[in-house]
């Protein structure tokens, strides 16, 4: 069948596998990965179905996992790495911003950087500290790396195939909250642009431009929205770096007003370039400023406030409303 319902977990494990059988180059690296399958159980029986050399369980060193990535890439091969949780990758910060990211440029474009590092990401899930972060702004920022996020389960199995086809290093985070989210995966498809916005929802009188984890909260804001009489467009954005300002602009220029949603801090998150970006482009069109709805800027929280820190249904009905007020 070329048409399955498929969790997102499960929409990439597909996905891994395709790549492994299609290519002797990819392998895949991390910690637990193999015997365990991941935590999440993400690459659950790779390791058994195509050797420990191919599926490779790592010491706990992430700057140990990503640097051995930058060596194979750089003879040939297509790493894809996983980094446990979010807040586990800062020990390999120094590795992809000061070489992965840069070793294209270095190289004058000679050398190719074929790595794809996953990571699953956000909160609503109950951990403990570290477990629960969106750092996604930290690795948008730094020239060199492409940065995306996908929200459903056709995402996840396409994009995934994408970013391992690229010689271009890509951060690929995974919405953890979303692994059970089932949808339809259809496998003989033609997959639009890695880096494209899509329209999830059309609506006229608002945009919610969001990615990830915050995509389902958007269209529930906006079914909820529609029982008032407000239409919501929801603009699943996909990528934050490079990001689809064109797809931005002509759901604005068509709904007049925009509210970015993400999980990650509004304080110099995602949402704070697309304001920036969108206000230059559509100063003429825009009937209300720019709104964003994000996390704090505060660490974290422990798991029983993390619903008060995490943007949920009635905070982005609130910018909502708000804009709809001007």
């Amino acid at each position: 069948m070329a048409v399955q319902k498929l969790p997102i977990a499960k929409a990439i494990n597909e996905s891994l596998r395709t790549a492994l059988e299609n290519d002797p180059k990819v392998l895949i690296m991390g910690e637990d990965v193999g015997k365990l399958g991941g935590v999440f159980r993400v690459t659950d029986g790779l390791q058994k179905d195509f050797g420990e050399e191919r599926v490779i369980d790592t010491p706990l060193a992430e700057s140990g996992i990503v640097g051995t990535a930058i060596g194979l890439a750089l003879r040939g091969y297509r790493p894809v790495v996983e980094i446990q949780f979010d807040g586990f990758v800062f020990p390999a910060y120094d590795q992809i911003v000061t070489q992965l990211a840069k070793m294209h440029a270095r190289a004058l474009g000679k050398i190719k950087m074929p790595v794809v590092i996953r990571i699953p990401y956000g909160g609503g899930i109950g951990a403990v500290e570290h477990h629960s972060e969106s750092p996604e702004t930290l690795f948008a920022h730094v020239a060199g790396l492409k940065v995306v996020s996908p929200s459903n389960s056709a995402d996840a199995y396409w994009m995934m195939q994408q970013a391992i086809q690229s010689d271009d290093p890509v951060i690929f985070f995974e919405p953890k909250r979303r692994y059970w989210d089932k949808g339809e995966v259809d496998k003989e498809a033609i997959p639009g642009p890695l880096h494209k916005a899509v329209v999830a929802r059309e609506g006229t009188d608002l945009t919610l431009a969001a990615y990830g984890p915050m995509v389902k909260v958007c269209l529930e804001a906006a079914a909820a929205a529609e029982e008032e009489g407000k239409s919501l467009e929801v603009l699943d954005l996909r990528s934050m770096s490079p990001i689809d300002f064109d797809a931005v602009q002509a759901s604005v220029e068509k709904t007049r007003r925009l509210v970015v949603v993400h999980e990650a801090p509004v304080f110099l998150g995602t949402g704070a370039e697309i304001a920036a970006r969108i206000t230059e482009r559509c100063f003429y069109h825009l009937e209300a400023p720019v709104l964003r709805v994000g996390g704090y800027h505060a660490p974290y929280p422990p798991a029983r406030l993390e619903e008060e820190y995490l943007p949920g249904l009635d905070r982005v009905l609130d910018a909502v409303d708000r804009s709809l007020a001007y």
